[in-house]
């Protein structure tokens, strides 16, 4: 196995040029995959609540929610760091120190001001923070990335950031500048959703965007294969 991962490895490739491989998880099997495949950084996302459980936003889950779906992607990562996002309901310093106290996090992610970040901080857990409010003017953005830096914070969600925000953002900062949603390669690097990188969930089936693979369609059809052999009282696959 290759060394573990840590914020300060994370940081070093920054520095190197090397671009971090994020992704988002909710559960020990995929957790299991995506440490193996090699990425750098397992985010256990308050979007489960969506994707997973069919709750109409992030805004619904709770900390006892989080805590389960992050210790679940803990069992999972031997290698790479894990982040845990802070529930929106909850207190961000006491629900901070709870996903990392019991729920293995190597820290947690947040939107949040500066002022914030800094008491999470203080109070010993180490911080993803999010950049707010992308369509700012790009001299805003640098100021909030360094405000976010200087309260403590390890790295640096920016979401939309388009390739002027983006690098100017990058070169703001010394830690690593990661995008998700609208990111692109001027970043440090990636996090992408599994559920939406390889189709996992039915919204997969009809939407025709591009995946690397549709596992939605895949299931769909070995299900319905599976379903034909019992009705034409064939012998099943699998265990």
């Amino acid at each position: 196995m290759k060394d573990k991962i840590t914020i300060a490895a994370l940081q070093q490739m920054k520095r190197e040029g090397r671009k971090i491989v994020g992704v988002v998880v909710y559960d020990y099997q995929m957790a299991q995959i995506v440490d193996r495949a090699g990425v750098d950084l397992v985010s256990v996302g308050d979007s489960v609540g969506v994707n997973m459980w069919g709750h109409d936003g992030e805004h619904e889950v709770t900390l006892d929610q989080m805590l389960l779906a992050c210790k679940a992607v803990r069992r999972g990562v031997t290698r790479a760091l894990v982040s845990c996002d802070v529930p929106q309901t909850a207190d961000p310093v006491a629900a901070a120190r709870v996903l990392v106290k019991d729920g293995g996090s190597d820290l947690v992610k947040i939107e949040a001001g500066a002022e914030v970040i800094g008491a999470i901080v203080d109070a010993g857990t180490a911080v993803w923070a999010q950049l707010s409010k992308p369509d700012s003017p790009i001299d805003e953005l640098v100021r909030q990335a360094k405000l976010l830096e200087e309260a403590g914070a390890s790295l640096i969600d920016f979401r939309h950031s388009g390739a002027v925000a983006g690098p100017a953002v990058v070169s703001a900062v010394s830690i690593p500048v990661i995008g998700g949603l609208g990111g692109g390669p001027w970043l440090d690097g990636r996090v992408r959703a599994v559920v939406n990188a390889i189709g996992y969930t039915a919204a997969a089936l009809d939407d025709g965007a591009d995946r690397y693979v549709n596992v939605a369609r895949t299931a769909l059809d070995a299900i319905t294969t599976y379903a034909g052999d019992v009705r034409a009282g064939r012998q099943v696959r699998g265990k």
